[in-house]
């Protein structure tokens, strides 16, 4: 007679490092997106440094000017992934294996947002060291570099979890590519590469009411030396609003999608 052995749920923590562990695998796999995720930006910032800086700030300090934007450019081009594998994972039927296992099968997603976490602080070391070579000298201190770390750790948990929801509710992987891609424009639309004051009149009320901007201005005061002022609120409040609906919308999400009720 055979015994029936039941078996152990895994801990919540035990299964998260296993999922970060997979993404980070499949990640290190994947060099052509992580190596673009890095060009794209640098690629951005010579352009705008050489092609357009001399008209934008003939005093030939504007490198020290486009180098915070681009910096969230580069976690946007980084986490936009996020929302492919995402999606890969909802419709190749991996979730299905999962749910067979006595694990937390959401946190698959978990493990892709700390994944492309990993990845985007990677690559925004790159980039800064691009612009450290570019001639771009911030003046912060270690307090100033600090916040300026948290804020931008806290945009790539913002932006990876948004991405995150959308692969989810996604319904193919070219889906979940077109709808992440839209977001990639949000850094023109900011005070990333030009001052607001410099748009129309109508666009103005747009780029300084979305949180690249006050993020943005709040990452350039940081490593300026300069005050911050009410754009370092902003910036949480975005980010940290931004977080909360999306984890919302990714566990109701996947709850929906892997047939859970």
């Amino acid at each position: 007679m055979q015994a029936d052995f039941p078996f152990k749920r895994a801990s919540f923590l035990s299964t998260n490092a296993v999922f970060i562990g997979r993404s980070i695998r499949h990640s290190l796999r994947d060099v052509e997106s992580l190596v673009m995720s890095v060009a794209l930006p640098i690629m951005l910032m010579l352009l705008f440094t050489y092609v357009f800086g001399g008209a934008l700030d003939p005093s030939g300090n504007y490198v020290n000017y486009v180098v915070p934007g681009t910096i969230l450019l580069c976690a946007g081009f980084g986490a936009s992934s996020t929302a492919v594998k995402v999606a890969e994972d909802m419709t190749n039927g991996v979730i299905e294996r999962f749910r067979t296992m006595p694990i937390h099968s959401l946190s698959v997603i978990t493990g892709h947002v700390v994944a492309s976490l990993v990845r985007n602080l990677v690559a925004t070391g790159i980039v800064i060291g691009i612009a450290l070579l570019l001639g771009f000298r911030p003046s912060a201190g270690i307090a100033g570099w600090l916040g300026a770390a948290g804020i931008i750790v806290l945009f790539i948990l913002m932006i990876t979890w948004l991405y995150a929801a959308i692969g989810l509710v996604a319904g193919s992987t070219s889906a979940a590519s077109g709808y992440g891609f839209a977001l990639l424009f949000l850094p023109y639309l900011s005070s990333a590469f030009v001052p607001t004051e410099t748009m129309p009149g109508w666009l103005q009320g747009i780029a300084n009411h979305q949180p690249i901007t006050p993020a943005t201005e709040t990452i350039r005061g940081l490593l300026a030396g300069t005050p911050a002022g009410g754009n370092a609120w902003w910036a949480l409040g975005w980010c940290l609003a931004i977080i909360a609906v999306s984890l919302v919308w990714c566990y109701r999400a996947f709850q929906r999608k892997s047939g859970k009720r």
